[in-house]
């Protein structure tokens, strides 16, 4: 049923999540939305940061628990740590959600690095533009995750001008931060968003 829908094999050393049933109802919706997967193959990686742009819907965050759980991967976001109280919480975490308090984006690097370093498997899930309506600059927060954390990052787009999840090549910093984000940012076109105006290049 998997392969009639398109869906990759992940490595198994992949943070995974989900039995048999929930990876196939991840991928019926897709299937019956016209959704798929192309791009490169998942990272055969224990850690790293995968990051999703353009962010311009609601529709997104369907599209790519949808995607999640028809891999059968465990992927991670972050969340105001006010959201995890009971019984809400028990949602967030089920969904993978980790708690972090926003003080400053300096504290939020410091806080994801060390939960990345602690962790055997985790893949934190970050959408750059960090909101939904136009941002004229990134934020680059998933990037300084990346760097201190010493694992590569994972550019993903859900292009709505094909309907596929897209995977791009996996990408590992360097000491050029302002050329590693340009060329990162350079992967993703408005026409791929769900509303095109609302992505700046």
């Amino acid at each position: 049923m998997l392969a009639s829908v398109n869906v990759p094999i992940i490595p198994a050393d992949v943070a995974r999540r989900s039995g048999w049933f929930m990876r196939t109802m991840g991928a019926l919706v897709l299937r019956a939305f016209g959704w798929r997967f192309t791009g490169e193959s998942f990272p055969d990686r224990r850690k790293f940061v995968l990051i999703i742009a353009p962010h311009t819907s609601n529709w997104d965050f369907a599209v790519g628990l949808a995607a999640m759980y028809a891999l059968g991967m465990q992927g991670t976001f972050l969340a105001k740590h006010s959201l995890f109280k009971f019984p809400l919480g028990i949602v967030m975490r089920w969904l993978g959600g980790i708690p972090v308090n926003r003080k400053s984006s300096q504290d939020v690097v410091w806080q994801i690095s060390d939960i990345i370093a602690k962790a055997d498997k985790i893949i934190p899930v970050l959408t750059p533009e960090g909101t939904r309506s136009r941002a004229e600059k990134w934020r680059t927060g998933f990037y300084w995750i990346a760097k201190r954390s010493g694992v590569p990052i994972q550019p993903v787009t859900f292009d709505y001008s094909t309907k596929s999840v897209h995977f791009f090549p996996l990408f590992t910093p360097t000491t050029d931060s302002q050329g590693d984000i340009a060329l990162l940012k350079a992967h993703f076109k408005p026409e791929m968003a769900k509303f095109p105006e609302q992505f700046s290049t």
